[in-house]
């Protein structure tokens, strides 16, 4: 019987000559180099656009304290991008310090407690602002890099990777609820202060603004796409985010067999309750009824349905087919303005 013979990493194979595989171990040491340069180059590109924020909140018997978190700038004359609780409940002014040691003043111009986003703006006309990317076109087990002033630590920089796509994260503001749709979830370290702070691609483009510590290991992130660009736009414009409210509540239900035949798909949204004297009730909505198109737009979701749910259709007609009882029918409804 022949003898076995262990092979550690310093043994040469056997036929080797000069050991001329003495640096099998490179190609990991390449990637970790790779791995160690991206990571770098995002916090050399992306960390003087990200800022420390001080805020004063208002507390009980009139008395004050102090809150912190992060923001970004996203254009040279002082527009930053936060998230909104983190501006919540302040008297809208701040201070937000740089990298370089500027501390500037600022204010805030909007804030959507619904997306849980906030525009503000520093007193700065030379700011570096960040490359703004697209999460439409981020994979799981892609790497990221989040920068922040976790616990007060301005720009300290974590990395890791997409843990999964297309989250929902529920909001809230007064009696409105929503879903913020198809938010980013990764391993990245996030801890209390990196909320309103950066999380990038490796090419040092802003993909998302963190938004909540989850636990240990999860961390969520607002997706900068096309949804986000409209609502900071508005923020800028209007300082607040219209939205039509129709007052139901619903969730993801297949389609009849027959209905998702001649559609070509299987999902529609149905309705679990109809609010008393809501646009919806109105129309002659009931509980049961099963949405699958809202003015030729395929709803499969709610997520579709709140996309569709935007500040132009409030006070237009919209014509919804809806299967009742295996009936399709169509229904008009005029959306009208959710409030504060």
């Amino acid at each position: 019987m022949g003898s076995l013979r262990l092979i550690d990493s310093r043994s040469e194979p056997e036929g080797a000559a000069g050991g001329g595989l003495q640096d099998e171990g490179l190609p990991d040491a390449e990637a970790l180099d790779a791995y160690s340069r991206t990571v770098s180059g995002v916090a050399e590109q992306l960390g003087p656009s990200v800022a420390h924020l001080t805020v004063t909140r208002r507390a009980q018997h009139g008395r004050r304290r102090t809150g912190t978190g992060s923001a970004v700038a996203i254009s040279p004359d002082g527009l930053m991008l936060s998230a909104a609780h983190v501006v919540a409940g302040t008297d809208g002014r701040g201070s937000a310090a740089f990298p370089d040691g500027r501390e500037l003043a600022l204010e805030v111009l909007g804030a959507d407690p619904l997306s849980d986003l906030a525009v503000l703006r520093a007193e700065g006309r030379d700011l570096i602002p960040a490359r703004l990317g697209d999460a439409g076109q981020l994979r799981v087990g892609q790497l990221v890099v989040a920068i922040g002033s976790p616990n007060g630590f301005s720009g300290s920089v974590t990395a890791g990777v997409i843990s999964a796509l297309g989250r929902s994260l529920p909001t809230r503001s007064r009696s409105a609820t929503r879903l913020v749709e198809n938010v980013i979830q990764t391993d990245a370290a996030l801890n209390p202060g990196n909320s309103g702070g950066a999380l990038a691609d490796g090419r040092a483009r802003m993909v998302g603004i963190n938004t909540a510590v989850a636990g240990v290991g999860l961390g969520l992130a607002v997706p900068i796409n096309e949804t986000t660009t409209r609502i900071v736009s508005e923020l800028i414009g209007n300082g607040r985010v219209r939205r039509a409210y129709i007052g139901i509540v619903g969730g993801s239900r297949s389609l009849p067999p027959r209905l998702a035949a001649e559609l070509g798909r299987d999902r529609g949204i149905e309705i679990v309750e109809v609010v008393e004297g809501s646009p919806a009730a109105i129309a002659g909505l009931r509980p049961e009824d099963l949405i699958f198109e809202v003015d030729g737009e395929a709803v499969g979701d709610v997520g579709d349905l709140q996309r569709l749910m935007a500040g132009e259709t409030i006070g237009r007609e919209l014509t919804l087919r809806i299967d009742r009882g295996g009936r399709t029918m169509q229904v008009g409804l005029v959306p009208r303005e959710l409030a504060d």
